[in-house]
């Protein structure tokens, strides 16, 4: 199983990065503007669309407010397992650090997946540190 481990630092407070985080029908509009093209939240199911065409739905597995921690698994594309999750750590200085762990099959979709993630942190970063402070 290919596990993928990515991070970004971002000059914005961690309550205000976690803000939108939690926010989960919100992507494309609050946390990956430009990545996320649509987010439609049905119940515990998100349906995006990306940016690069991608279409995928996410199960929301757990948002834990005292971990800042989001975790969902996915389904879409040639996926047979994938599952992640998104944590935000506080660095002081009014910034933060978001980190995005992935782990899926099959094993040859990980550089696919892991410069979507990439792509991700760039897009979040972007827009969040836009943002009035």
């Amino acid at each position: 199983m290919a596990s993928i481990h990515q991070d970004i630092r971002i000059n914005v407070p961690v309550d205000e990065v976690w803000d939108a985080m939690r926010d989960l029908g919100a992507l494309h509009t609050r946390l990956v503007v430009g990545f996320v093209l649509e987010c439609q939240l049905e119940g515990e199911v998100r349906h995006l669309r990306f940016a690069n065409g991608l279409q995928a739905s996410e199960r929301i597995v757990s948002v834990d407010p005292e971990r800042r921690r989001v975790a969902w698994s996915a389904t879409g594309a040639r996926l047979t397992h994938h599952n992640a999750s998104a944590q935000v750590f506080d660095e002081g200085d009014g910034a933060c650090r978001v980190v995005w762990i992935a782990d899926l099959l099959p094993h040859d979709m990980a550089p696919a997946v892991a410069t979507m993630i990439g792509e991700g942190l760039k897009a979040m970063k972007r827009t969040l540190e836009a943002l009035p402070q």
